[in-house]
């Protein structure tokens, strides 16, 4: 839920920042010897992290609440100083994690958000109200009287490591929201239970899709039937596409020698997200966390001309990364997952048409499963950038002229872009107005010099080809989740695992029902018969729970005139249908990629 721009996004900034240190001096009225991490504001919202001597519960968000409440009341002025470090640290004496913070600001470790490559300071920023204090570099509102106390709400409770690292203290993180207005919230709430009933590991679950089991391995996805049925199919549109794109598709292996990683510079820079090696022949060996080296292997399988590129090479290529228990999230945080990916070479002459083009084809490939909102963003050269400055400004401008010619909105990360090279991604909107990163395009002007890859010129003389990483989807796990909580479940036709469930009013029905099954996967519908022994309208409150599209009743008028008659998973009724009437009917919304 996007909370607006301009002057509006800095007064909703400063208003969550208010609130949430009006809720930690609430926090420590209720435990004084509670301890304080980092409390920011969020998008949508703030949060706050303690350390305290019991775990919260529910009942305490309440009474945090109406002591929120009071302090708001008491329309206490937000005043900012600056301390040296002396200073601040005996303010925050009995405060750790202040007291680290401090420690890590002065030494230039890291910045007031915790992000590194700062500058020392000598000096810092806190901000007092009331009798709370807190170190803190602003903006807020002036009084605490300006927080409307019927706007804002304290959502949960969840546990958060010091830092993000999971070998320091667990601490108890508190999330709110605040808004401008009792209307406000009440709509992000009614939003928030939108978002709730989407989850897709609720709907994973209800609609028999995947599972996870921690016992088995944390991080790691089970595809039930209907889910890989679903995914077979996205797979199978993936492949027809690419193909008609001008790519080849290519398999490669799971796992590679050390020196394969050595010389990529996976193990240089990509350690941490990597697995333990194993040892084959006494040799380490690593399972993939890319498939870019192996593309590139069979690139130098034999001798490259000029005349062979660009070679478009796609793979949907099992990898696995190292992610904290702690951040692992359904479907879009995993540990293995199918990265929809794809490696150019080609020469420089050509990148510009093949940025234009793989841009181009992403677009209509997601504007496929039903998505119409776009924004790109472009990364460009950091500091600690290779290759040479001309190849960057080409590539840059490559990109940019990619999206102007798509006529996509789109910002500058300056200086974000990875030391190989610039890039763009891609994000989508979703039915609830929250935007996912899908498509990922990325020069790289490392691995191709690493690994001394070249083409024999029209000149005869060995040129390097330039190379481009690309992902359209992301990765197939985290694009169904996208889907799955896209349409709340309720797919569209063509995507459906089921798409007709026959349902006999009748023991005396089903034989009917079966040959009716049959003739539709001969059309190639998928199809269920409920054969239980519930009553009708049993039945098709099942198809709908399951939000198959179609529910085709058969009794005895349908058996006597070789018909179906049709209802809609939107409760809609269509009457009596021929076999063939049925048919033409599902076949052109499939291959129309529409819903009913």
């Amino acid at each position: 839920m996007a909370s607006g721009n301009g002057n509006h996004d800095e007064q909703l900034y400063k208003l969550r920042h208010s609130t949430a240190h009006v809720m930690a001096e609430a926090v420590l009225d209720m435990f004084p010897e509670g301890k304080l991490a980092f409390g920011p504001p969020i998008e949508n919202g703030f949060y706050y992290d303690f350390d305290l001597p019991r775990a919260l519960t529910p009942e305490d968000l309440e009474e945090i609440e109406a002591r929120m409440k009071e302090i708001i009341k008491g329309d206490y002025a937000f005043e900012q100083r600056d301390v040296d470090v002396a200073e601040a640290k005996r303010m925050f004496a009995g405060q750790p994690y202040k007291i680290d913070q401090i420690e890590k600001l002065a030494s230039g470790e890291e910045d007031e958000h915790g992000e590194s490559g700062a500058r020392p300071v000598s000096h810092m920023s806190i901000y007092t109200h009331d009798h709370f204090t807190d170190l803190c570099r602003g903006p807020h509102v002036e009084r605490t009287g300006q927080i409307p106390d019927n706007a804002f709400k304290l959502l949960n409770i969840a546990g958060a490591y010091w830092r993000g690292d999971e070998n320091q203290p667990m601490l108890q993180r508190i999330y709110g929201t605040v808004w401008p207005s009792r209307k406000d919230l009440k709509k992000y709430l009614a939003w928030l239970e939108e978002v709730e009933k989407r989850d897709h590991r609720k709907l994973g679950k209800e609609l028999d899709l995947f599972s996870f089991h921690e016992d088995a391995g944390a991080g790691l996805v089970y595809w039930h039937p209907k889910g890989a049925r679903i995914r077979a199919i996205i797979e199978d549109f993936w492949r027809q596409e690419h193909y008609k794109g001008g790519y080849d598709v290519v398999y490669s292996p799971h796992i590679g020698r050390s020196r394969l990683w050595e010389r990529s510079g996976h193990l240089d820079f990509y350690a941490d997200a990597m697995y333990s090696p194993m040892d084959i022949d006494g040799i380490d060996y690593f399972i993939k966390p890319m498939n870019c080296p192996f593309h590139i292997k069979m690139y130098q399988s034999k001798r490259r001309s000029y005349r062979e590129l660009p070679l478009r090479w796609a793979e949907l290529g099992t990898v696995y990364r190292y992610e904290r228990s702690g951040v692992l999230h359904g479907l879009m945080r995993v540990r293995g997952f199918t990265q929809d990916d794809a490696h150019i070479f080609c020469t420089p002459d050509q990148v510009e048409d093949e940025i234009v083009e793989v841009l181009r084809f992403s677009l209509r490939l997601l504007e496929a499963f039903g998505f119409e909102d776009f924004k790109a963003y472009l990364a460009t050269r950091p500091e600690s950038a290779v290759g040479e400055p001309a190849r960057w400004d080409q590539a840059i401008e490559a990109l940019k002229r990619a999206i102007a010619e798509e006529g996509l909105p789109y910002e500058i990360d300056e200086g974000g872009g990875a030391f190989y090279g610039p890039k763009i991604d891609l994000k989508l909107r979703d039915a609830l107005g929250r935007e996912w990163q899908t498509t990922t395009i990325q020069f790289d002007f490392n691995m191709a010099d690493r690994f001394e890859l070249s083409y024999i010129g029209p000149d005869g003389f060995e040129h390097r080809p330039y190379m481009v990483h690309r992902a359209l989807l992301g990765s197939i796990e985290r694009f169904f989740g996208i889907l799955v909580e896209h349409f709340a479940g309720a797919f569209p036709v063509w995507l459906a695992p089921v798409q007709a469930a026959l349902i006999p009013i009748a023991d005396r029905h089903i034989d009917y029902a079966r040959q009716v099954a049959a003739q539709l996967r001969q059309a190639d519908l998928r199809v269920e018969v409920d054969e239980s022994g519930d009553r009708m309208q049993a039945k098709i409150r099942a198809a709908q729970l399951q939000k198959v599209p179609y529910m085709l009743v058969i009794g005895d008028r349908e058996v006597e005139s070789e018909a179906v008659a049709v209802r809609l998973r939107n409760e809609k009724n269509l009457g009596a249908q021929s076999i063939s009437e049925f048919v033409a009917m599902a076949q052109e919304a499939v291959a129309e990629k529409r819903d009913l």
